[in-house]
């Protein structure tokens, strides 16, 4: 394998139709006189297409670099847009969440607790720090308290339905 040649050792070529050809003497001439082979006409067609390739490849290039630098100024310009809004709703927001601070500040209003539900509040405290150990024992208190806290969301749910 490899020790002979793959092509015949004389380097004359003849070529013997079955019909008559029609082409000239002097080209028949050109190809014999010729000193290009096979493999050296294959090997400039195939320059010729790594060229060819090349030339396309950096027109590509060149059209999707084009394409981008399109594509990142329309970006730019939209987030430029973008951020300039994002600026004035910012303020916006802002503005909208003092004035509403400013309505609460002005609606805060703490009223006194009624005398019932103090009194009702402090039993449940002395009851707690007498029974420090025993919080259960206090559950009469904190039931007084919770039914005085009824009656005055009762009393406040029917002054605001009204």
């Amino acid at each position: 394998m490899g020790s002979s040649s793959s092509k015949p050792a004389g380097d004359s070529h003849t070529w013997k139709a079955s019909s008559p050809v029609g082409v000239s003497q002097d080209f028949v001439d050109t190809l014999h006189t010729s000193r290009e082979s096979d493999v050296s006409r294959a090997q400039n067609l195939e320059l010729a297409v790594q060229a060819r390739v090349s030339e396309e490849l950096k027109k590509l290039s060149a059209q999707e670099s084009t394409a981008l630098k399109a594509t990142l100024e329309k970006a730019s310009e939209i987030a430029d847009k973008d951020t300039a809004a994002a600026q004035g709703d910012r303020q916006t927001v802002s503005g909208e969440v003092e004035a509403l601070r400013a309505r609460l500040h002005k609606r805060k209003q703490l009223r006194p607790l009624p005398e019932s539900v103090e009194k009702a509040r402090g039993e449940v405290v002395r009851c707690l720090l007498e029974n420090d150990r025993r919080p259960l024992d206090c559950w009469q208190e904190v039931e007084s308290f919770k039914e005085e806290v009824r009656k005055l969301e009762k009393s406040w749910v029917d002054k605001v339905v009204r």
